[in-house]
C-alpha cells in the first residue's frame, strides 16, 4: 500500500460535474482546504493486500451477524439504546429476512499489519457515487492497465434485479434534504432503474401520512400509498421522530430499505459486543460501553464514540501521551462507547511538504469496504490531516497492480 502524488486531470471539476459529482470541492475559508474529490493523490495496492481487505470484510460480515443474532438472544437492547417499541419488529424483520441492500465497514490498514475495524456503517453509508463511479473512470483515464477494487455499481444492479419481486412498484427513494445524500438517492435510484424497476423520488420530509387509508403517500395529488422504499435516513433518527409510532404499526405493510434490524449493527454498540464474542481478535480493536453520556474524557490511546453518529461528529480522541482531539456535532446527548486507538497509519503528503517544506504534512486514510448482498465488492478511501474522519475530509482514488 503506497501514496502516491499525482497531477490532477485538465479540468477534472467538469469531468467529475458530468459523472454526477457535483459537491467535488467544499467551500472553505481554509488557505490549505484540499477538495473533497481530490486526485492529486491515490493509493496503490498490490493484488495481495486487495485479496486481504476483501477476506477481512466477508469474515467482518459474519462476525456481525453473529453479534446480532447474540443481541436478540440476549436481549441486550437497551444497551445499544435501541428502544423497546422497535423489538419485536427488529426480531420480526431478522427472522422474516426481508432484502438488505448494502453497507460500508470503515477500516484502518497500512498494507502491513491486519485490517482493523472502526465501525460499520450498515444503515446510510454515503460516498456512494464516488466509490461506484467516479474513480472507476477516474482509473480508465490514468492508469487503464492497472484494475481497481470496485465492481460496486454491477452488484447493486444485480441485487435490485434479484429482489425485483419482492418490492411493490413503484420504489420510492428518500433522503434528507442534503446534496450528499439527494446524490447518493439519485444514484442508488439510478442502478434500480438500470435493473428495470420504476422508481420515484422525494425528500423524507415529503412523505405524508394518510390517516383514514392507515399509510403513508407521495406528494402526488392523488396521494399513491407508498409501499416499497429506500431511506437514506437514519432508523435511530426515524424512531425518535413524530411518525415513528406509524412507520412502526406499518412496518410490516410496506417494503422497508434497509431493514429495521440494521439498527443493531449501524449502532457502535456493536463493537464491544465484537469485542465480548472474539476477545483479542486481529480484525478488532478492544471496545467497551460507557456507563454515562458526557464527563469524563477516555483514557489514554482511547476514542470515545456516540453509539449513534455520523461523519466523525462528537469524538473525542486522547493520544497515548495524553493529547486531547475533539469534534463538535449534534449528538450530544447519546450513550458512548471507547474503542481503542488503532495502530498509527499515516502519509507523508509530499504535495503540502513541496508547498510548505517548514510545515510537513501528514494524511491519515480510512479504507470503506462495500457490501452488497453480504460480500465485500468495492473500496473507496476518505484520508484527512487528522485521525478523525469527517464530513469534509477528500476521497482519494486507488488501483491495484
Amino acid at each position: 500500500m503506497q501514496r502516491l502524488t499525482l497531477t490532477p486531470r485538465p479540468n477534472w471539476q467538469a469531468t467529475v460535474e458530468q459523472q454526477g459529482l457535483i459537491f467535488h470541492t467544499p467551500v472553505s475559508d481554509a488557505l490549505d482546504a484540499r477538495p473533497y474529490w481530490d486526485e492529486a493523490a491515490c493509493y496503490e495496492f498490490s493484488a495481495a493486500e486487495v485479496d486481504t481487505l476483501e477476506a477481512a470484510a466477508n469474515e467482518l460480515q459474519t462476525m456481525c451477524l453473529a453479534a446480532a443474532q447474540h443481541v436478540i438472544d440476549n436481549q441486550r437492547y437497551a444497551e445499544l439504546e435501541i428502544p423497546a417499541e422497535a423489538v419485536p419488529l427488529i426480531e420480526w424483520a431478522w427472522n422474516e429476512e426481508p432484502p438488505a441492500l448494502y453497507g460500508r465497514f470503515d477500516i484502518l490498514y497500512d498494507g502491513t499489519r491486519p485490517p482493523k475495524l472502526l465501525e460499520y456503517n450498515a444503515d446510510t453509508p454515503t460516498s456512494l457515487l464516488e466509490a461506484a463511479v467516479i474513480q472507476w473512470y477516474w482509473l480508465k483515464d490514468i492508469y487503464p492497465d492497472a484494475d481497481q477494487f470496485n465492481s460496486i455499481h454491477e452488484k447493486l444492479i444485480a441485487k435490485w434485479k434479484d429482489i425485483d419481486n419482492y418490492l411493490a412498484k413503484p420504489v420510492y427513494f428518500a433522503s434528507a434534504d442534503s446534496a450528499e445524500d439527494r446524490l447518493t438517492i439519485a444514484y442508488l435510484r439510478d442502478t434500480a432503474e438500470q435493473a428495470g424497476l420504476p422508481t420515484r423520488q422525494l425528500l423524507m420530509q415529503e412523505i405524508g401520512w394518510n390517516e383514514p387509508r392507515q399509510c403513508f403517500v407521495d406528494t402526488e395529488p392523488a396521494e399513491n400509498r407508498i409501499e416499497s422504499i429506500f431511506k437514506l435516513y437514519p432508523w435511530e433518527t426515524m424512531l425518535d421522530e413524530s411518525f415513528a409510532t406509524q412507520a412502526l404499526r406499518t412496518y410490516k405493510d410496506m417494503r422497508w430499505i434497509e431493514p429495521i434490524w440494521k439498527l443493531l449493527l449501524s449502532n457502535k454498540g456493536i463493537l464491544p459486543i465484537l469485542w465480548e464474542l472474539y476477545p483479542n481478535h486481529d480484525l478488532l480493536l478492544e471496545a467497551r460501553f460507557v456507563n454515562h453520556r458526557s464527563g469524563w474524557q477516555p483514557a489514554p490511546g482511547w476514542v470515545r464514540k456516540p453509539m449513534h453518529s455520523r461523519e466523525g461528529s462528537n469524538i473525542t480522541l486522547t493520544t497515548p501521551h495524553g493529547n486531547v482531539m475533539k469534534t463538535d456535532g449534534p449528538y450530544t446527548d447519546r450513550l458512548q462507547i471507547d474503542q481503542r486507538l488503532g495502530p498509527t497509519v499515516n502519509f507523508r503528503d509530499t504535495l503540502a511538504i513541496n508547498q510548505n517544506p517548514a510545515n510537513p504534512t501528514l494524511r491519515w486514510p480510512v479504507l470503506g469496504l462495500w457490501m452488497i448482498d453480504q460480500e465485500c465488492c468495492g473500496m473507496g478511501i476518505r484520508e484527512d490531516a487528522t485521525p478523525i474522519t469527517g464530513n469534509l475530509s477528500s476521497f482519494v482514488p486507488h488501483f491495484f497492480r
